[in-house]
């Protein structure tokens, strides 16, 4: 699913999960639940949906919501390409990670 996305990789020491977070670059609760995932040294990719192009984004839009079945909403958490998160709860987001 839309491998043309180029994501940013961001190293941890916690591996045990493919972890992948849609964000905007202008969101106060995406900068939280990443700066949550670099806290707990959580290994992770990531993409700012608002800095692709019209179409990037919309075939993301797109995809996300149809293999998901989830409402598009920021940040969107992804763990082990099965279970998802829209929104940053922290209480949430320990429990998908086994944090």
């Amino acid at each position: 699913m839309n491998e043309h996305i180029q994501f940013t990789n961001e190293n941890g020491k916690h591996d045990a999960h493919d972890v992948v977070v849609y964000a905007l670059s202008t969101c106060g609760f995406c900068k939280r639940g990443l700066a949550f995932l670099r806290s707990h040294s959580v290994k992770f990719r990531y993409v700012y949906v608002d800095l692709l192009d019209y179409d990037a984004k919309q075939e993301l839009k797109e995809s996300l919501s149809k293999k998901y079945n989830e409402r598009i909403a920021y940040p969107y958490l992804v763990v082990d390409d099965v279970k998802t998160c829209v929104g940053f709860t922290e209480e949430r987001w320990k429990e998908l990670l086994s944090l």
